[in-house]
């Protein structure tokens, strides 16, 4: 299969790049720095600098749009927001009009989104059959979504991936955690009442493979493991999984102060589940947050 891979060289592209590789798929990567591409994603891994390069004489398989400025690294002032936007919205508006060009169009997208698609929803047990939220995180993947959805119209078979927190050993937000952690200066965020729903890359992958291949499969899926935690709960289990206390609390007027409007995405939460992916009957290598950490962790 050939596949088209946007924000192949982030941590997810990177993981997935390995898994397609060792199924024998032929690869093409979509990057900023093409030169790094065969570094960072694998040795025969084609690059692409810009979709400009896609002519409509080429074809792929199946395109996997993973691409997207981080959302948490800086303050949601008037000019990131249109950054976050572009990185998403508007470049995959992009795709889709280059898939609908394509002589010969991939016979499946699926497009990147994110479990802020719900907003803040308190305790509420979240399927993908759940409203969206309201706020801006939540606005940006409807309309990620949204511009996906227009390549049905060519024909194209649609997967969105509404992704939680990704526990890796490899990056990610749980590499930024790790060290305060290891010197004992875990905290948790605010009353930590907030759902964290997260999922194992390892899993991750294995869902990405299993929606690639699967043509029945279209729609939203949460791409999250069947037990979300509190923010205290993981907070407690990441200290046990490092061997390091954490007694410690970020007040949430603290987070609000230092991050503005971005503190959302640390002190609300979503409490999602895969309903989608275990009426599939998908069984999940790590289930529990507890063995999960444990394997990142080791």
């Amino acid at each position: 299969m050939r596949v088209l891979i946007t924000g192949g060289t982030g941590l997810i592209g990177r993981q997935l790049c390995k898994a397609l590789l060792a199924e024998g798929d032929e690869l093409t990567v979509l990057s900023r720095d093409p030169a790094s591409v065969p570094v960072k994603c694998g040795a025969g891994v084609h690059a692409l600098a810009s979709l400009a390069e896609w002519h409509p004489a080429m074809s792929f398989d199946a395109v996997i749009n993973l691409a997207g400025e981080p959302i948490i690294d800086a303050r949601w002032s008037a000019q990131r927001r249109r950054v976050l936007w572009e990185s998403r919205v508007t470049l995959t508006g992009e795709l889709v009009r280059h898939i609908a060009a394509a002589e010969r169009k991939p016979s499946v997208l699926l497009s990147g989104s994110a479990v802020g698609y719900y907003g803040d929803g308190g305790d509420l047990m979240l399927d993908e059959a759940a409203d969206v939220g309201r706020d801006f995180a939540a606005q940006m993947c409807k309309a990620w979504e949204d511009a996906a959805r227009v390549a049905e119209s060519a024909g194209v078979r649609i997967c969105l991936l509404r992704t939680g927190l990704i526990l890796s050993n490899d990056g990610g937000l749980l590499e930024r955690m790790l060290l305060p952690f290891k010197l004992g200066l875990g905290a948790r965020l605010g009353n930590g009442n907030q759902w964290m729903s997260w999922v194992h890359i390892e899993d991750y992958v294995a869902m990405v493979l299993r929606l690639l291949r699967d043509e029945r499969a279209c729609g939203p899926y949460n791409m999250t493991a069947p037990q979300p935690v509190t923010n205290a709960e993981f907070t407690a289990a990441l200290a046990v999984a490092l061997h390091r206390p954490a007694f410690f609390i970020a007040p949430a007027a603290l987070l609000n102060l230092v991050m503005g409007e971005r503190a959302c995405l640390l002190l609300e939460g979503q409490r999602v589940l895969p309903g989608k992916m275990e009426m599939a009957h998908y069984r999940f290598s790590f289930s529990t947050l507890a063995d999960a950490l444990r394997d990142v962790t080791r």
